[in-house]
């Protein structure tokens, strides 16, 4: 049975000593969706939502969430993040999100990945909340992870 890294032997929380680790490329991928009716995917794609542009701040939004992840989650480490994308895709009844994160450090990226799509989407939410308040958050999931000790992994 695998150990769980984040607990000491006594099962007490802990954030994992990554002293001794060599410095490698790091880079992680995640995904989600927003579903949402045909007319708020519509007003968000021509822009037309009275809070401004949806897909705008949702990237900023996921990219400032990247760098704070350290301080959302409690035992993530704090990580200088050479690199965050979002890219949003808006589809009939939706809108998708990817993020792409990279770093060179010790320790991986994917908790600021998905921290980054979750943001993202969660901002979508907030803004377009007005025109339908059923809007579903789903889906996210790691895609891929490249570098450190556990190696490469494609979902």
């Amino acid at each position: 049975m695998t150990r769980l890294t984040h607990l000491d032997e006594a099962g007490a929380a802990r954030m994992v000593d990554v002293g001794g680790k060599n410095e490698t490329a790091r880079e992680a991928v995640a995904e989600g969706r927003i579903a949402m009716s045909a007319e708020a995917a519509q007003a968000i794609a021509q822009g037309a939502v009275a809070k401004g542009d949806v897909l705008a701040v949702a990237r900023v939004a996921g990219i400032m969430a990247a760098k704070r992840t350290s301080e959302l989650i409690p035992l993530c480490h704090p990580l200088p993040l050479s690199k965050v994308t979002i890219d949003l895709t808006v589809e009939a009844e939706g809108v998708s999100a990817t993020a792409t994160v990279a770093t060179t450090g010790r320790t991986g990226v994917e908790m600021e990945a998905l921290t980054a799509v979750s943001t993202a989407l969660l901002t979508i939410y907030d803004m377009a909340k007005a025109l339908d308040k059923r809007m579903t958050i789903g889906g996210v999931r790691l895609l891929a992870k490249r570098g450190g000790k556990s190696g490469d992994f494609v979902a």
